[in-house]
C-alpha cells in the first residue's frame, strides 16, 4: 500500500504540474501541494493507520478482532483511491488550477471504501483457535443433552506473502490504467488477479466439527468449502505429515489420499466409509478427532 501511495504520482511526475491539486470545492480545485508533499502526505496517513491498527489489535484484539483488518481495508482503498483519483485528474495539466472535476471518483472512492471494510471485517472477525497442549485421547466424554463445537484455523504467511504480491500487482495495473499512465493490459489483469485469488483462497484453512459432522472450509471468508456428515465418516484421528510426504504444500492428491498441507505436523485425518482420507493441517487436531469420533459414535456409527 505505502507503495503505490508513492509510485503512483512518481511515475506521473513528468506529465503533472507541480504543485498539484489536492483539493476541490464542488468541481473547481480550491487547494494545492507540491508533488513531493503530495507523494509523501498520503504515506504518512497510510503509517499512522497501520499503527492505529496496531493498538486496536493489541487492546481490542480479544473484544473487536475484525476491526484491524477493517481500518487497514477500508483506510487502504481510501487513500490509493484518492491519490489515483489526484493523478488522473492532473494528469497533462499545465496548471493545478485546470485540474478535472472528481464527482465520479468521489462515488467510487467511497464505495470502495466501504466495501473493502465490510469485506475485511467479515474475513477477520473470527477469533483464531484457543491456545494449550490438547488431550490426545481417541474420544472424548460428552455429557448428555450438552452441544461441542470444535474449530481451529492454519494459515501459510508465505501464501499469503505471495497473494499479496500478487493483488498488489493487479491493483497497480489497474490504478495506472483508471489514471491514464498506461493502456489497459487486459492479458496482466487476466492473469494477476485471479492468480491472486486462488493463491489467497489455498493460503488459509479452517476446519469445523459439530453435530452435523466436519466442515473444512478455504480463503478468509471460509469458501469454498467441504463437508462430510457424521454417517459419511468412519474414523478420525491425527497423525504427523509433512510436505515431502503429502507431495508438496496447498491441496494435494497422492497415494494418502487428499491432503491440504499449510504446514508440517500433526493433521486432522478423517476416513470416509468408502475409504478414502481427507487430511488437514490445522493445529489442536487431537481434540477434533477426539470429538468427532465420540460424535460418530453417538450417532450410532462407532468408530474404527
Amino acid at each position: 500500500m505505502l507503495a503505490l501511495l508513492v509510485a503512483l504520482p512518481w511515475a506521473a511526475r513528468h506529465r503533472m504540474p507541480d504543485p498539484v491539486a489536492t483539493h476541490w470545492s464542488g468541481s473547481k480545485p480550491d487547494g494545492s501541494m507540491s508533488l513531493t508533499a503530495a507523494m509523501l502526505f498520503p504515506a504518512g496517513i497510510w503509517l499512522v493507520l497501520v499503527l492505529g491498527a496496531v493498538v486496536a489489535r493489541r487492546f481490542w484484539g480479544g473484544q473487536k478482532p475484525g476491526l484491524p483488518g477493517a481500518l487497514l481495508a477500508g483506510g487502504g482503498v481510501l487513500l490509493t483511491g484518492a491519490q489515483a483519483s489526484i493523478v488522473h485528474a492532473n494528469l497533462d495539466r499545465s496548471r493545478w488550477q485546470d485540474a478535472a472535476p472528481m464527482d465520479a471518483w468521489v462515488v467510487a472512492i467511497i464505495a470502495g471504501t466501504g466495501v473493502a471494510g465490510l469485506l475485511a471485517w467479515l474475513a477477520t472477525r473470527k477469533p483464531g483457535a484457543a491456545a494449550g497442549a490438547p488431550p490426545r485421547s481417541p474420544v472424548m466424554t460428552i455429557p448428555a443433552g450438552a452441544q461441542l463445537v470444535w474449530l481451529s484455523r492454519t494459515s501459510s504467511p508465505g501464501l499469503q506473502v505471495f497473494a499479496a504480491l500478487l493483488g498488489l500487482g493487479s491493483v497497480g495495473t489497474a490504478l495506472a490504467s483508471a489514471t491514464g499512465l498506461t493502456g489497459l493490459s487486459w492479458s496482466l489483469l487476466t492473469l494477476l488477479t485471479p492468480t491472486s485469488l486462488i493463491v489467497l483462497a489455498c493460503s488459509s484453512v479452517q476446519a469445523r466439527v459439530t453435530a452435523n459432522g466436519l466442515d473444512v472450509g478455504f480463503g478468509p471468508f471460509g469458501r469454498p468449502g467441504r463437508h462430510w456428515s457424521l454417517d459419511d465418516i468412519a474414523s478420525a484421528r491425527a497423525e504427523e505429515r509433512t510436505p515431502a510426504q503429502a507431495g508438496g504444500w496447498g491441496y494435494r492428491m497422492n497415494g494418502l489420499g487428499t491432503t491440504v498441507m499449510l504446514r508440517k505436523g500433526i493433521c486432522l485425518v478423517v476416513r470416509t466409509h468408502r475409504g478414502a482420507e481427507f487430511a488437514v493441517s490445522v493445529d489442536d487436531a487431537e481434540r477434533g478427532a477426539a470429538l468427532l469420533n465420540s460424535l460418530t459414535a453417538r450417532a450410532g456409527t462407532p468408530a474404527t
